[in-house]
């Protein structure tokens, strides 16, 4: 089970387990992460699930082509708070075992990425 790590806005982590296969957005969902409302289900139609990735992780949260698609990216331009190269909709990103360590940052807040 992959372990992820959300920076909090108000700078504290917490620490959560997640299934392979299940989307990033569902975890926090799941486990109360602040901001994360996964309002669409994960259909990619609101953004209320954006966070940042820590670069660390970026290229490791990527789809299979190495490119967020323009869907993406267009419910991404609606948002705060976006940061190139950082700036990901949890429910496009799958966890999977390679995935267990992940660090990512609740957008608009006092985390930094370390």
């Amino acid at each position: 089970m992959p372990k992820i790590t959300f920076l909090l806005r108000n700078g504290t982590e917490k620490v959560v387990e997640g299934e392979s296969g299940q989307s990033l957005m569902e975890v926090a969902v799941k486990n109360n992460i602040e901001t994360i409302e996964g309002a669409c289900g994960g259909c990619l139609s609101c953004g209320t699930c954006h966070l940042h990735v820590h670069p660390d992780w970026w290229n490791k949260c990527l789809p299979a082509n190495d490119s967020i698609s323009d869907d993406e990216e267009d419910m991404m331009d609606l948002g705060f708070h976006i940061e190139d190269g950082k700036s990901r909709l949890a429910c496009q990103i799958k966890l999977s075992d390679e995935l267990d360590g992940l660090v990512v940052a609740i957008p608009g807040g006092k985390a930094k990425f370390k």
